[in-house]
């Protein structure tokens, strides 16, 4: 290959789409079983230049001929240039992890850090930490190993000012993964979690909940690719080009989620947008048909409602864990907030508002067959709507405007919440 990534699990990775935006060079996604194959990989020396992820970076530094300082320090690779045969190993995953944090607005100087993991990742982001001043860096994992705290004795710490995710959890699919409760933290003054896939995992939402600057990985993705292109070209990628990369990512995949209450024009808006964003379209109501293999109207009855929304989570969830498509949803989907949350990991979610009047009792809609139980869901659920969305849009007048209304709606939100 000419560049590439290697590692053992690249599905959720975004480093092809990343560097297809930097450089015009043929960037491949390496799926290596195992260690020994990571070795003949870097024996061979069949490439220009290679990212590595886990779990081969410390086998990438075993096999260069000459290693960078800070790499060395380290005792991870995570770029690895082919100049004449001999192989240069870099750690640009440090420099991008700085790039996240400054641009958080994140100040290590005198704080007390969280690390949560004790992966190769963790020791990156703690030396970012020592290096900016850091008064105290601790750890946590699950079994609380060596000098690591385990997630119960790090909840006792009421002196920590930054918590830093190294670890998978929250990571697509596993999505609902949380390793701590931010409650316990009342000192707490920044959150940076490494994961990127979910765009906002449980330990974000919590800290955008409470006000408290934070950001997912994105950054630090797209900045230690832009420092592993510039090892590849020689090349110098502008800052510009790097924010540029960041939104541009960010707004493809991102999922466009439409909620609502019945008739209000979700189906027909989230076609029309799929259509005109050129995104897949996902209508979750004929998705739980077709798996229920019967019509809504024969599994959602009143008083005989959890089989349905249980179908109905499960659906949603599976759907939700994916990127870039255009959803909508059916009427009731948010009344479980887990469901909003998960609408909410990987999406904006924008509320679709028909007036009442101009709402459609009857149907294939059982539990609003009358104006006045229309009227009444409309009531129960107005304020469940306005809690689960980023953003509402009336849906009032012609409709070529609902659909510019609603994509405007995407990328005001897109704009507004930096990853």
């Amino acid at each position: 290959m000419e560049f590439g990534l290697i590692g053992r699990k690249l599905g959720h990775s975004f480093s092809k789409i990343i560097h297809a935006k930097l450089f015009d060079y043929d960037y491949q996604m390496v799926e290596l079983p195992d260690e020994d194959a990571a070795r003949e990989f870097f024996r061979r020396r069949d490439f220009k230049g290679t990212n590595v992820t886990i779990p081969y970076k410390k086998v990438a530094l075993a096999a260069c001929d000459e290693v960078e300082p800070a790499a060395r320090a380290l005792g991870a690779v995570n770029t690895v240039v082919n100049r004449d045969g001999r192989l240069y190993g870099y750690n640009t995953d440090y420099a991008g992890f700085a790039y996240t944090a400054r641009r958080a607005g994140v100040d290590f100087a005198g704080r007390t850090v969280l690390v949560l993991g004790t992966g190769g990742t963790a020791g990156t982001v703690a030396a970012v930490a020592r290096d900016s001043g850091a008064k105290r860096v601790l750890f946590a994992s699950r079994t609380g190993k060596g000098s690591a705290l385990t997630y119960a004795q790090a909840a006792a710490r009421r002196d920590v000012q930054l918590i830093l995710n190294a670890s998978p959890a929250g990571m697509y699919p596993h999505g609902n993964t949380c390793l701590v409760d931010l409650a316990n933290y009342p000192a707490l003054e920044g959150v940076l979690d490494a994961v990127y896939n979910p765009l906002e995992t449980v330990l974000l939402a919590q800290a955008r909940a409470r006000g408290i600057p934070c950001s997912n990985g994105l950054p630090m993705l797209v900045a230690q690719a832009v420092y592993a292109a510039q090892h590849f070209t020689g090349c110098t990628v502008p800052g510009e080009q790097a924010e540029r990369v960041i939104a541009d990512v960010r707004a493809e995949q991102a999922n466009l989620v439409l909620i609502g209450m019945p008739s209000c024009g979700k189906t027909s808006l989230g076609k029309a947008c799929a259509k005109a964003l050129g995104r897949p379209f996902v209508d979750l109501d004929a998705e739980i048909e077709r798996r229920a293999g019967k019509p809504i109207s024969a599994i959602l009855q009143p008083g005989s409602e959890k089989a349905f929304r249980d179908l109905e989570s499960a659906v949603l969830t599976e759907a939700a864990a994916a990127g870039g498509q255009v959803i909508a949803t059916g009427g009731g989907a948010v009344l479980r907030e887990e469901n909003a949350a998960a609408l909410r990991r990987n999406g904006v979610v924008v509320f679709v508002d028909r007036p009442l009047e101009r709402l459609v009792p009857g149907g294939v809609r059982p539990l609003s067959q009358t104006r006045e139980a229309l009227a009444a869901q409309y009531a129960a659920r107005l304020p469940v709507y306005r809690r689960a969305c980023h953003i509402r849009v009336e849906n009032a007048g012609p409709f070529a405007e609902a659909v510019s209304a609603v994509e405007e709606a995407f990328y005001e939100v897109l704009r507004s919440e930096r990853p």
